[in-house]
């Protein structure tokens, strides 16, 4: 996928994409370069209208610019006191003579 956006950055920049253009970009952020990858990309995008693939892809290409803004963080829940905590806690959990209770029950006692 980086060797496409290096790709698209060459074309929107109107340089030409080439072997020798794409390597730097891809050395420049970090990423090894497999040459194999790289001649077989450059070598496709050669039969390729650029300005019409993106045209017609399937996902409209937007201008960063026009990107969403990211929802601002949820608020915090409050922070409940200790006590309240445990006292949840101990209304959720059920009785002891009630497991007992249901123990028997399925065992048949």
């Amino acid at each position: 996928m980086e060797y496409v956006y290096a790709s698209l950055i060459l074309y929107h920049a109107g340089r030409e994409i080439t072997e020798e253009s794409v390597r730097r970009i891809l050395e420049a952020a970090g990423v090894q370069v497999d040459e194999a990858r790289l001649k077989a990309m450059v070598a496709a995008l050669r039969e390729v209208n650029i300005a019409e693939a993106l045209k017609t892809a399937a996902l409209p290409v937007a201008p960063v610019a026009a990107a969403p803004a990211a929802p601002a963080t949820a608020p915090a829940q409050e922070a409940k006191p200790a006590e309240e905590k445990k006292k949840e806690e101990k209304e959720e959990a059920p009785p002891e003579e009630s497991i007992e209770e249901g123990l028997a029950a399925l065992f048949g006692f």
